[in-house]
């Protein structure tokens, strides 16, 4: 595997001094932590400052990628803000969910107490990937005077439709993934190195009051205003702060940028690589690009006011992928990078082609076809938001369109570039009240291969709302469009388009409690094409570089499996993913940090209420006189009516058992 490290520069205009931990006190008295990258003259001569706000820790969890980004940009003269949320790391306080009104009220508050710092120009950016993406969105449309300019990565404009939790109003398995990552992450201690004699009690008080949240998230199953909350979509005006949104095609929060640059009326501009959940300059697969060097310019603009052009950038840049041959992880996705100088752009135009008896764009059906997926079709698809440079990319597609209901184009005579999002739109019946559908758009290969372009699901019984589900009424016809994640896509000469139907697609998507046959009667693709002259493609960005990284001790190498495993007696297939993050021990503070995680989701083919989900994290931290453990470890079951979920939490300090803690929930389908 090729190394993703950016290249390692020095010798900074400014010099840097590092804060290991400023303490930040919120209005209520609870006391923040903070690491803070500044040059060492920032008080005689004042810097903007940029704000990260998360519940990562700062201190063992994001320090590889915070050691190559922060004191780089300090270097270029602003004040790096690298901030425990609380209830995590290095901070006071319990966190009771993601983008609580809480955590948007002490992101102000760190703005405020930034801005009022002697160090301080005056103007504040935030930043971050993922959580940081997200709560930059959303702390500016709180419009904090002193916030002027965001770049949120990997982010979303809708919690309900295009989070980690659902999404076509189905339920997704990274609900639970994520509930059990979270419940693994935040379970660690603070550094006593920095919270002093008071750690254990920071850490027991943590542990005893922590949030369950796979039963936060799964209880509520329709668009309500719990979702509605942070949601930046309900209201675009509010956000005045300049936005640079960047995302990966690889990654699962790919439609955020389109979004942004489409609705917002504050200054945005927006780029989308081939990459994973990654910052860009060292993320991969290939090609990698500067960003630190475009979020400077981005910063220059809007927080010093140099006027470098970056208002007058093109609007959209995205990678359009070649096709390649479909493996689970490639170090590099050939392609070419295209520029719109206006988005939505002029230069696509929407082409529709009908779908017909198994074919697309010769003509409609003279007759419905019917589909029931067995509940294993999935198998091929790849994680939600790949996150680990290993082997979590969507597999060759074959055994899952033999699964499903196909429809296949003619062979193209010269290239389609996909660029956009794709529509289905459908007339269809269901034999089953509540039934889901799962569209992919393929590329039939001339070496036989079905490579997967791009996926839309929907939850049948969200059909016309997501706020308002209803049920389908059994033999009635009801029509439905499937919104396909946006992509920019070359599908070359020689090579055929494949629309895939199937009624299942596990472990993406929790399955339906029946296992229901759809009949399409009709229906019609929608293809966003871009014009092969358009203009404006001389896009170039500069090579990926960062400060020096991490000073660390690996004890642990990382590693990463995933392997589909069939009960011969019982037919139950089961999907066995394992990543080791290894174990490291920093060098300067000298705190050792690792983590392993193992899940398996498992279905018998015929029957979905047997869909099972596990998952076992552990955590170790600590350094050589005083080590910590901590296993996280969540199951989910279903049957018609009901999920179920359980967990448990073991803290473990020196070998002893200090906390448990168990959960046992049953909550109640909703249309889903």
């Amino acid at each position: 595997m090729a190394s993703f490290m950016p290249e390692t520069e020095s010798g900074f205009a400014r010099d840097v001094r590092v804060i290991e931990d400023q303490p930040i006190v919120m209005p209520d008295g609870c006391r923040l932590s903070a690491r803070i990258w500044l040059p060492i003259d920032a008080e005689k001569s004042p810097v903007p400052a940029i704000v990260e706000h998360l519940p990562y820790r700062k201190r063992d969890g994001t320090i590889v990628r915070d050691s190559l980004t922060h004191p780089w940009m300090a270097g270029q003269g602003y004040g790096c803000i690298r901030v425990d949320m609380r209830g995590n790391g290095d901070s006071q306080g319990l966190m009771e969910d993601e983008y609580t009104e809480q955590e948007l009220s002490d992101a102000c508050a760190v703005i405020a107490w930034a801005a009022a710092q002697p160090w301080c120009a005056g103007t504040v950016g935030m930043m971050g990937i993922s959580w940081g993406g997200f709560n930059s969105l959303q702390v500016a449309a709180l419009r904090p005077p002193a916030l002027k300019a965001i770049i949120t990565l990997c982010s979303t404009v809708d919690r309900f439709a295009d989070d980690i939790h659902f999404k076509g109003g189905c339920l997704l398995g990274e609900n639970f993934g994520w509930a059990a990552n979270m419940l693994s992450y935040s379970s660690r201690p603070p550094d006593p190195l920095l919270a002093g004699e008071g750690w254990r009690e920071m850490w027991l008080d943590r542990l005893e009051n922590m949030p369950f949240l796979a039963r936060e998230w799964l209880s509520r199953q329709k668009r309500d205003a719990y979702w509605k909350h942070g949601s930046v979509c309900e209201d675009y005006s509010a956000i005045e702060a300049a936005v640079l949104s960047i995302g990966g095609w690889h990654d699962g929060y790919r439609n955020t940028i389109s979004h942004l640059v489409e609705n917002l009326t504050a200054p945005v501009k927006g780029i989308v690589g081939p990459w994973i959940h990654k910052y860009p300059h060292y993320a991969g697969p290939e090609p990698r690009i500067g960003f630190l060097q475009e979020a400077k310019r981005w910063w220059d603009r809007w927080l010093k006011g140099v006027d470098n052009g970056a208002e007058n950038l093109p609007d959209y840049r995205a990678w359009l992928m070649d096709s390649i041959a479909p493996q689970r992880w490639v170090d590099e996705r050939p392609g070419r990078w295209i520029a719109e100088t206006e988005w939505p752009s002029p230069n696509i135009a929407e082409k529709r082609l009908e779908l017909g008896d198994g074919s697309l764009g010769e003509g409609a059906m003279t007759g419905p076809v019917t589909i029931s997926s067995p509940g294993d079709c999935g198998s091929q698809g790849g994680e939600y938001f790949p996150f680990a440079y290993g082997p979590e990319l969507p597999d060759e597609q074959t055994p899952d369109d033999c699964k499903s209901v196909c429809f296949d184009g003619a062979t193209l005579s010269e290239p389609l570039d996909i660029v956009g999002a794709p529509r289905l739109s459908i007339t269809a019946s269901s034999d089953q009240p509540m039934a889901l559908l799962a569209v992919r758009l393929c590329d039939l290969r001339p070496d036989g291969s079905s490579a997967l372009i791009s996926i839309g699901v929907l939850n049948l019984t969200h059909r016309s709302s997501s706020e308002a589900p209803e049920l389908l009424v059994p033999g009635e016809s009801f029509v439905a469009t499937v919104t396909l994640d946006q992509i920019a896509y070359r599908l070359p000469a020689g090579h055929r388009l494949r629309v895939a139907v199937s009624t299942s697609y596990w472990p993406y998507i929790w399955p339906s409690p029946a296992q229901a046959a759809v009949t399409i009667k009709q229906g019609s693709l929608h293809m966003p094409l871009r014009c092969g002259t358009a203009r404006g493609d001389e896009t170039r960005f500069e090579k990926p570089v960062g400060a020096a990284p991490w000073r660390h001790e690996n004890l642990r190498p990382s590693a990463s499996t995933r392997v589909m495993e069939r009960d011969p007696d019982s037919g139950v297939v089961s999907t066995i993913i394992f990543n080791d993050a290894g174990e490291n021990r920093d060098l300067d503070h000298g705190l050792i940090s690792g983590s392993t995680t193992r899940e398996v989701w498992s279905i018998d083919p015929l029957d979905p209420q047997s869909a099972t989900a596990k998952v076992r994290w552990t955590q170790t931290s600590g350094r050589d006189d005083w080590r910590v453990n901590t296993i996280a470890e969540m199951e989910m079951r279903c049957d018609a009516d009901w999920f179920h979920i359980s967990g448990h939490l073991t803290a473990i300090e020196n070998g002893q058992t200090v906390f448990e803690r168990s959960w046992d929930e049953r909550i109640a389908r909703k249309f889903v």
